[in-house]
């Protein structure tokens, strides 16, 4: 972990950022560049993201939101407190953990056999969220397009499952006057 100087001019470590952050008070917001893209959890009380610059690919975007888009990460939670918080009203407080109550209501609902659902995807009305504050007409404008048409292709290629932008993507795509058996030889099935 890296160094940082405290207002003294002290050296910190740097998880005393990440534990001081990780805390159920403000920020909520992760404001990140290229330092902030790998090995740190910020997900336990954030789900925006501000990228004080984009990366050069959408390999790097990804890591970034990485961040906070994690297993049982805020969004999820709160997500799941809004559908289901009826299975843990009005119970009698015992020493069973809330939130295990209702990701285990929330797992028994879904048809899906995997633990994508609903510990890393649990829609509702709260999403991770991205912002790119930049210039209007500057590079960057074009350059998000860029990533998030390329991130799009990642995810697909690598079946990671974020339905809004793959179908944003398709539809561009069929736009264009691509049938749709073509859009069927894209699909990578990962099932044995």
């Amino acid at each position: 972990m890296a160094d940082y100087k405290d207002e003294e001019g002290g050296a910190a470590r740097l998880s005393s950022v990440r534990d001081a952050f990780n805390s159920p008070f403000r920020p909520f917001a992760l404001a990140t560049t290229s330092v902030g893209q790998e090995g740190l959890d910020f997900h336990p009380y954030c789900y925006r993201l501000y990228h004080w610059n984009l990366p050069g690919n959408p390999v790097d975007l990804e890591q970034r939101e990485g961040r906070v888009h994690r297993f049982k990460g805020h969004a999820i939670r709160l997500n799941l407190a809004h559908r289901q918080v009826d299975v843990v009203r009005g119970r009698e407080r015992d020493h069973d953990d809330p939130w295990q109550i209702m990701f285990d209501a929330a797992r028994a609902e879904t048809e899906n056999d995997s633990d994508l659902i609903p510990y890393w995807i649990y829609e509702g009305p709260v999403k991770v969220e991205r912002r790119v504050p930049m210039l209007p007409f500057s590079r960057e404008v074009r350059r998000l397009e860029w990533l998030k048409r390329s991130l799009t292709v990642y995810r697909l290629a690598f079946g990671q499952p974020r339905q809004e932008d793959l179908l944003e993507y398709l539809h561009s795509l069929m736009g264009t006057a691509m049938a749709a058996e073509d859009l069927a030889d894209l699909q990578i099935r990962l099932q044995p």
